[in-house]
């Protein structure tokens, strides 16, 4: 029969994964198992082929599947203070964590929890005795299912294993339907990019762009010669005149729209205005 005392030590006070002494920053799983953070980074991010399998961190898929503990230090204890000299005797019983409520060690003598929005740590009595849906310590809103409970039972592990296996299900669901919800905006607006728009050419106008930037409206009419519907390509008459109109007005703008610029010829200057290269400047007058 395996020892409690020291089931409750390889539990409580040693990683599940290395199997090294808890050391700051400790995360633990969503079934309430305790790692220490290097040791699930450098199994995350060990790829090789022969990785040995680990069932304590199989359910470990990415850094977001653990929770970084908020843990109250215990001002009693002070093993890792003392220089040890000779022998010296373990007590079991201390703790390096407490519960911050009641004050409880957290040695496996009392169920702990913890909660999974923000990671505060405390023990179980403390949970039922001052109920609320705030964290007593950081004040984080939390709901049942947020508590899970470390190092529980058996049935307590089943327990947690399926609000797991539920919550990774409902977190599937909603990415596929977000990917859906993409994928129909998407094509929606891909049909309305092809969708013909209105025609640009109303009442048989037309609207061509010219050398200068403008534009100039040419209006088609149809000709009734002999009865006859107007053969594409011909102008009548009305048209032309309304063409020539329209072009003498955009060149009239177009003149303004030139003057603007020193290749105009009203910059340019005068044979008076022009200096002589050897007795004044380029700009004297």
């Amino acid at each position: 029969q395996v020892d409690k005392n020291a089931e409750l030590v390889a539990r409580w006070y040693y990683c599940a994964l290395s199997q090294e002494k808890l050391c700051r920053p400790i995360v633990a799983c969503e079934l309430g198992r305790l790692y220490n953070k290097d040791a699930i980074i450098e199994f995350l991010l060990d790829k090789s082929a022969d990785k040995t399998p680990m069932e304590a961190a199989s359910h470990i898929k990415s850094i977001k599947n653990v929770t970084e503990l908020n843990l109250a230090d215990n001002p009693a204890w002070s093993g890792d203070k003392e220089s040890i000299k000779g022998d010296k005797y373990d007590d079991i019983q201390s703790a390096r964590f407490i519960c911050p409520v009641v004050g409880l060690e957290m040695n496996g003598r009392h169920r702990f929890c913890f909660l999974r929005n923000c990671g505060c740590v405390f023990s179980e009595r403390a949970l039922k005795e001052i109920k609320s849906e705030v964290c007593h310590k950081c004040g984080v809103p939390f709901q049942e299912e947020d508590v899970i409970i470390l190092n529980g039972n058996k049935e307590d592990v089943e327990v947690l294993k399926k609000r797991m296996e539920d919550r990774r299900l409902k977190s599937k669901l909603e990415k596929k339907s977000k990917k859906c919800k993409s994928a129909e905006s998407a094509s929606q607006q891909d049909t309305a990019e092809d969708s013909p728009g209105p025609s640009k050419t109303k009442n048989g106008k037309d609207c061509i762009n010219s050398s200068s930037g403008e534009k100039r409206q040419i209006i088609f009419t149809k000709s009734s010669d002999n009865g006859n519907s107007s053969v594409p390509g011909k102008v009548n008459k009305a048209a032309s005149t309304t063409m020539k109109r329209s072009i003498a007005d955009s060149e009239e703008k177009s003149e303004a729209y030139k003057s603007i610029f020193t290749s105009h010829s009203s910059a340019k200057r005068s044979k008076e205005e022009c200096s002589n290269w050897i007795t004044h400047t380029a700009y004297y007058f």
